[in-house]
């Protein structure tokens, strides 16, 4: 489908800015897939553009990221065989089921990790007071619940995508002893390999408009570096701020669609 120059101009801004959301917090989906749905494409072609367009947006931001992934390559190895996993499954589930199959859950999921977000803090100190107390050191890695979650939350990615960082970000913070920043770059590397493999899959089995694509990844590529250069100055405070509006600002919009 041919764009207009506006149609074209609007997904192209709406990759920058899903690519520097994306770097800092996650969510960058409910920004491009809108303005796609718009221009008339249908919703699999629509998110299923969307995924591949966005691929260079998350690489873009992790390499912005490159120092705080220093001394993670076995964590992100790790985790990152089980997020592509996740995203495979994730595709398969987007072509079989119906399309607002997780229409319903997906705001209960957002909701449940910004609350996870915004009290990590405090329970990550109490993780950690247990495990003095029984004298376990953490799996560095986060343990089969981490893994779990990364799984469910990877299957989810493969199929939409929105809010996706965010709920990574949330169990990360809880089951992992390091800081926000340093989750953050791995965040965008897992998003990266969610996406990357779910593109993958469609590339042999879906419809995609190219011209969104490109604009798309053009667009994320730059906006991945914005994201990075300003999420990576952002306090843990603020950082934490700027997820849980971000992720309000999710919930709403994936309520009144």
């Amino acid at each position: 489908m041919a764009l207009s120059i506006w149609e074209a101009l609007a997904v192209f801004v709406a990759g920058i800015g899903a690519g520097t959301i994306n770097t800092i917090v996650g969510s960058g989906t409910l920004i491009t897939f809108p303005v796609l749905l718009l221009t008339g494409l249908p919703p699999v072609t629509a998110t299923v553009s969307n995924a591949l367009g966005l691929i260079p947006g998350s690489i873009s931001g992790a390499i912005g990221y490159r120092e705080e992934l220093k001394g993670q390559r076995g964590r992100i190895l790790r985790l990152g065989a089980v997020a592509a996993i996740g995203g495979l499954a994730g595709a398969i589930l987007l072509l079989m089921l119906p399309a607002r199959a997780f229409e319903t859950i997906v705001p209960v999921l957002v909701a449940l990790a910004l609350i996870l977000v915004i009290f990590q803090p405090r329970l990550s100190k109490a993780v950690q007071a247990r495990r003095a107390r029984d004298g376990k050191e953490g799996n560095p890695d986060g343990g089969p619940l981490l893994m779990t979650g990364l799984l469910l939350a990877s299957v989810y990615g493969g199929y939409f995508t929105a809010a996706q960082g965010i709920i990574y970000l949330a169990l990360m913070g809880m089951l992992l002893a390091d800081t926000l920043q340093r989750l953050n770059a791995v965040k965008n590397v897992l998003a990266a390999i969610v996406n990357s493999v779910a593109a993958l899959f469609f590339l042999f089995v879906a419809e995609f408009d190219w011209t969104a694509v490109l604009l798309i990844a053009v667009g994320s590529a730059i906006g991945g570096q914005i994201g990075a250069k300003v999420g990576r100055r952002l306090p843990p405070p603020v950082l934490r701020g700027v997820i849980v509006a971000i992720g309000t600002i999710a919930i709403v919009q994936l309520l009144l669609r």
